[in-house]
Formats: C-alpha cells, sequence, structure tokens
C-alpha cells in the first residue's frame, strides 16, 4: 500500500548508505584528522561556503563546465588555500593543480596520477564514484599513492607533496 507515493523500497533507499555514513561521522568539522595540514584544509576550505573575493577564474571555469557551484567554490578556495597560481582541466599541464572532471574517462585516471605525481603536482578527480570502473580507478590510486590523499565524496585531491601517506574520507 503506497500512501505517500512511494513503495517501501523507495524510502528505505537511504539506509543502504548508513554505514558509509557512519564512519565517515569522526571527520565532521575536521574532529579525527590529525593532519595540521588537512585540518586547515577542512576547516577553511570545505567549511568556508563563500567564494574568495581576490579570484574567480578556476570558479568560472567549473561552472561553465556543469560542476556545481558549491564544490566549484570549494576548489576556487581550495586553489587560494594552497597558494597554487595555476591549474589545468582535463588536460595534462605542468601547472600546480590538475582536475579531472567526468570528461576524461576513467582509463586516463591512472595516466594522471602517474603524471601528476612525477611532476609533483595535485590532481583533483571529479566525482570518484560516478560508476563502478571509476571507482575502482580512484581506489587503486588511493592505495598506491605514496602521499595523502583525501576524498570528500563530490572529489578527489591526490596531493604530490612532503606529507605521509594518509587517506582522509570526509
Amino acid at each position: 500500500m503506497k500512501r505517500s507515493g512511494r513503495t517501501l523500497k523507495q524510502r528505505l533507499y537511504g539506509f543502504k548508505h548508513i554505514a558509509s555514513r557512519i564512519k565517515r561521522a569522526r571527520y565532521y568539522r575536521g574532529h579525527g584528522v590529525h593532519s595540521p595540514y588537512v585540518y586547515s584544509i577542512v576547516r577553511q576550505v570545505f567549511m568556508h561556503r563563500e567564494l574568495n573575493p581576490k579570484c574567480h577564474d578556476l570558479f568560472d571555469a567549473l561552472i561553465a563546465r556543469g560542476i556545481a557551484r558549491r564544490r566549484a567554490t570549494e576548489l576556487q578556495n581550495l586553489l587560494l588555500h594552497c597558494n597554487y597560481s595555476t591549474w589545468c582541466i582535463d588536460t595534462l599541464d605542468s601547472t600546480d593543480m590538475i582536475i579531472a572532471t567526468l570528461e576524461t574517462t576513467y582509463e586516463h585516471l591512472a595516466q594522471y596520477a602517474e603524471y601528476a605525481r612525477s611532476v609533483q603536482r595535485t590532481l583533483c578527480i571529479i566525482d570518484p564514484y560516478n560508476n563502478a570502473n571509476r571507482w575502482s580507478v580512484c581506489r587503486r590510486i588511493i592505495e598506491e599513492h605514496p602521499s595523502t590523499t583525501v576524498d570528500n565524496r563530490a572529489y578527489l585531491l591526490v596531493f604530490n607533496n612532503h606529507l605521509p601517506k594518509q587517506q582522509f574520507r570526509l
């Protein structure tokens, strides 16, 4: 019997992801993050909703590619927080931050990760959970990566700098 217009299966669908939400709850607002670098990213980038007025070029480029406004704001603020001056989207350039959107197929993501590691740049993979193949490639990148990775569900940040091997799922 459907009183609400939705079947019981549809109403209970949200419980499917409850285990992931419970595991990630300890990182809410940065609690449980024992890296000062990642803690500052959580507090000053992920929790900061306003766009920094200094610069909007990455924000505008991401909005033009169909990235959500909140995520584009976070990435623009991350660029300023990490003092990065250059970025590229869906290309392999020697810039400070390389962003791989859904236009970058999952077959090329490993190539992007290897290139970013070789030139010591930060890689951002947009929507790592889009499909099973993309997530399996991203999971392999996380496991093989020698430095810090931050997964906040909407994008995966792969840092190639002085940080130790750590994995954060926010």
